[in-house]
């Protein structure tokens, strides 16, 4: 049976960004349920308090969206009894790897090369529609398990932002939430408490910040591009669900009803 979550939201102290999706509404009238979705940021600090909270919300699934140089960087997740541990990466360890190694240790000229003059931002602009377009397999197996057996789910990657933001933002598109309450849930991530605390092993001057902060805010053109991406690719959301993802309106539906009230 799914737990009912504390209506207050609990403070983590080595998980970042935690919250539980419930409460949004659809575009019928229906809202996601509360203690069956939770998003976050990885698991991988977790205390023993964090662990025993996250214990209590009877979770069935934990979806890692990190790729093998974030698990090497961060460490694995926290086990959790019962729990089962699925990893999807959403982004190659390669690709990018040089340009995250700079991030952390690249002196402040390196930086304003690579990240200046709206480089940052549409680095993560590209990111985003790379991820819609190219790992339509991972999201299908995300929602065909959800529509299955794997709630309560947990969905996270490092900061619990772009890749869980993303696939939570799939998720929600499938159950029909309103766009307007996708995107207000996904800039929740941009609250002081919940941001990734970026790891430099070089000084940070108010420049450094200016320069990283496309990398670690959540954007609402981030998002947008992603929605435009689906539209370009498919023509609409319906059609990316269903020839892209592989969701029949039976498995749709199905999904629905173990996400909604």
């Amino acid at each position: 049976m799914t737990q009912q979550v504390p209506s207050t939201e609990p403070e983590l102290a080595a998980v970042r960004n935690f919250r539980d999706v419930g409460g949004l509404p659809t575009t019928d009238g229906r809202r996601v349920r509360h203690g069956v979705l939770f998003r976050s940021g990885h698991l991988a600090h977790a205390t023993e308090q964090d662990a025993a909270f996250l214990d209590s919300l009877g979770l069935h699934t934990i979806f890692d969206f990190r790729n093998a140089a974030d698990q090497k960087l961060e460490g694995p997740d926290v086990e959790l009894p019962g729990v089962r541990n699925v990893n999807l990466p959403l982004t190659d360890p390669a690709d990018g790897a040089e340009f995250w190694k700079m991030v952390r240790d690249g002196e402040i000229e390196q930086l304003r090369e690579i990240l200046d003059d709206g480089k940052a931002a549409n680095r993560m602009i590209e990111s985003y529609r790379t991820i819609v377009k190219e790992r339509t397999a991972e999201h299908s197996q995300v929602l065909h398990s959800l529509a299955e057996d794997s709630v309560p789910a947990l969905m996270h990657c490092a900061a619990g932002k772009d890749r869980a933001g993303l696939s939570i933002a799939v998720t929600l598109l499938a159950l029909g939430v309103e766009r307007e309450a996708i995107l207000a849930d996904y800039l929740e991530s941009n609250a002081k408490h919940r941001r990734y605390k970026v790891q430099r092993n070089n000084t940070y001057t108010p420049e450094v910040m200016e320069l990283l902060s496309p990398l670690f805010d959540a954007r609402a053109e981030y998002l947008t591009a992603a929605f435009d991406t689906i539209e370009a690719t498919w023509g609409n959301v319906d059609t990316y669900l269903e020839q892209a993802l592989g969701l029949t309106p039976e498995i749709r539906e199905r999904l629905r009803d173990r996400l909604l009230d």
